[in-house]
């Protein structure tokens, strides 16, 4: 280890005082969605900020789970629920994690001084063998680069570091202006945790870059064989340079903010109904509109709105019944949840107000992933 290294290692705790990790969430501290789920291609079903991709014949689930390293805290277990021995070649099962562009501008992607990057995290499975994760440079001219390591021990935590340079394999794609990543809120790089590979995208070579779709190595498991096949993922870091400090632990609200950025939920998780989400204004005899709720951070983009369960509204005259259980004209800025007019019954005058609530269970959703 270089001096630089070992003086970069002696001060991991007080860098750990800053923004150091670009993954939000490593520590799966947050499932706005839901604590369980059965993997669907390219969702985010459960745990905040981590994507599903599934595509094989086989099927399996995510969830939280309390087996952890340090035996505090979350990880998220996967579950072979069904097998599927053979994987096709354009087959996959992976969990993955986009990093927004500009947050990776640090890392001077594109030039002769891009940064090397470490990553760390905890991994436990029953089935041992070679594994991958793959780093994709996502944003303009992508590029692919698998790096293996090795479960050793079955049903048995192991920390795993993997340095990655812009100039692994003797490659200058990422120091190239091609390499660049734009400073916006698009795609940045695209971390992954392979499960399983079709020889379609397990054609690369181990810690170098290519322009080939290549995801992992042709020596990756298929972790889909069997229904007893689990994975465990817990504490994951991205870091500029070349040593793995200590994992950056947050306080929960400050990583539900940033989860925020890119999914918001409002619910009434009352057992009753009746919980008042907003005040709105008719505009004539039919309808009411307004601004429905802010987010409780602005979004990374105009998000897609979705509700679920059962909405009302009570108007000045009286409650009125004839409103429609789903809001009409749902919308959204980047800043909230709005209805463009929501068909009201009979009574309403122009201008009076309207008092929106929510009956058990109801919610609105904003979704602004990558």
């Amino acid at each position: 280890m270089s001096k630089a290294a070992e003086l970069a290692a002696l001060i991991g705790g007080q860098q750990a005082q800053g923004d150091r990790n670009f993954v939000i969430n490593g520590d799966m501290q947050c499932w706005q969605r839901a604590s369980a789920a059965t993997a669907s291609n390219n969702s985010y079903s459960t745990v905040d900020r981590w994507a599903i991709g599934e595509s094989t014949d086989g099927a399996y689930t995510t969830e939280r789970s309390t087996d952890t390293p340090t035996g505090t805290g979350f990880s998220i277990k996967a579950q072979v629920t069904t097998a599927d021995t053979s994987i096709a070649s354009s087959q996959y099962a992976y969990i993955y994690q986009e990093i927004e562009a500009q947050n990776l501008q640090p890392l001077q992607y594109g030039t002769s001084s891009a940064k090397t990057f470490t990553v760390s995290f905890w991994v436990k499975s029953n089935k041992t063998g070679t594994y991958t994760i793959s780093i994709q440079k996502r944003d303009a001219t992508v590029y692919y680069l698998p790096i293996e390591y090795t479960i050793n021990s079955a049903d048995t935590w192991e920390k795993k570091t993997i340095t990655v340079s812009p100039t692994a394999g003797s490659t200058s794609f990422i120091t190239a202006s091609a390499g660049a990543i734009a400073n916006d809120n698009g795609q940045g790089i695209q971390l992954g945790f392979g499960l399983a590979w079709g020889s379609q995208f397990n054609g690369g070579t181990s810690n170098t870059w290519s322009a080939s779709t290549h995801y992992a190595t042709s020596n990756h498991v298929n972790w889909m064989d069997s229904t007893s096949n689990n994975f465990y993922l817990a504490q994951v870091q991205l870091e500029i340079g070349e040593v793995a400090t200590a994992f950056e632990h947050e306080d929960f609200e400050t990583t539900l903010a940033k989860c925020q950025r890119y999914y918001s939920v409002r619910e009434n998780n009352h057992a009753s109904d009746g919980y008042y989400f907003a005040i709105l204004t008719a505009y004539n005899t039919t309808s009411v509109y307004g601004l429905i709720s802010n987010y409780p951070v602005t979004m990374r983009s105009t998000p897609t709105v979705s509700q679920s369960g059962s909405f009302g509204a009570y108007q000045k005259t009286s409650a009125n019944a004839s409103f429609p259980t789903t809001i009409g004209n749902l919308g959204a800025t980047t800043y909230g949840w709005y209805t463009g007019g929501w068909g009201s019954g009979t009574g309403v005058v122009a201008g009076d107000a309207s008092v929106m609530f929510a009956l058990a269970g109801a919610k609105l959703m904003a979704d602004a992933e990558l």
